[in-house]
């Protein structure tokens, strides 16, 4: 198992889905949390789930992650309380549907706001602290950077910037010892699609269907997400740097026939 003993991780997103159970898994391998999100209830609730699987109490950080002062208290915050950043895990985002025919310029900006402009922020402000401790970076993209699907094209444009970026920043981060990856992770079961406008039958429709549009027959979980994720971030991936690795059952490698 990966161990992140004493190691300082921002998990951002981390009040629901993929970033709650990520910040869970990662204090239950020994990390010490910053978990930033903007449900203050939900992301009480991650704190408490962090201390029943016996790890340390979190940094609880309220963040509204298209605000500039919210994003730079982020790591302002974690160094009053820890002195250091050693990971730094860019998980919020949000996902909407729409068309060239039915989409809106306000639809393109809130989704590449949110889903890029602020991992871009946010990224910036970490880099010099995790220069300082040789730390990491896992962006958490999707299946749509990878591969194009109709429907939700902001998103899919915002994604496929998510692994450019990842891409980038690696190769400049490396000769100063710094990797970043990102995870690109197909149908999992979170509100994710639930808050992208799609109602409760809608989305039993959509969870039944990924059992023909994933190879291995089915959506996936948080937990197999956040352990590709621990893996990343991890020693055991000291030699990977600007990586998109698929967690979506084998989506990314299928094509119609």
């Amino acid at each position: 198992m990966p161990c992140f003993k004493d190691k300082v991780i921002i998990v951002t997103g981390a009040s629901s889905g993929i970033g709650a159970c990520t910040a869970v898994h990662l204090a239950r391998l020994g990390g010490l949390l910053t978990i930033v999100g903007r449900n203050v209830e939900k992301l009480k609730a991650t704190a408490d789930e962090i201390v029943a699987a016996g790890g340390a109490p979190a940094l609880l950080i309220a963040a509204d992650m298209n605000k500039e002062s919210d994003v730079e208290k982020i790591v302002s915050a974690t160094l009053v309380k820890h002195g250091r950043v050693d990971v730094l895990v860019n998980n919020a985002g949000i996902l909407e549907t729409g068309t060239i025919e039915n989409t809106s310029l306000e639809q393109y900006d809130r989704l590449m706001n949110t889903n890029v402009r602020a991992i871009y922020h946010l990224t910036m402000l970490a880099t010099p602290e995790l220069i300082k401790t040789k730390g990491n970076i896992v962006n958490v993209s999707s299946v749509n950077g990878i591969r194009s699907f109709p429907g939700v094209l902001a998103y899919n444009v915002s994604k496929a910037a998510v692994d450019q970026f990842t891409r980038c920043v690696a190769l400049e981060l490396a000769p100063k010892g710094v990797r970043v990856n990102s995870v690109n992770p197909g149908v999992i079961i979170t509100e994710l699609q639930r808050r992208g406008g799609l109602d409760d039958e809608a989305y039993a429709k959509f969870l039944e269907h990924a059992k023909v549009t994933h190879a291995l027959g089915r959506p996936g979980d948080v937990s197999e997400v956040a352990a590709a994720i621990a893996f990343l971030a991890s020693n055991e991936a000291s030699f990977s740097t600007g990586i998109s690795l698929p967690v979506d059952g084998g989506r990314h490698a299928m094509c119609p026939r």
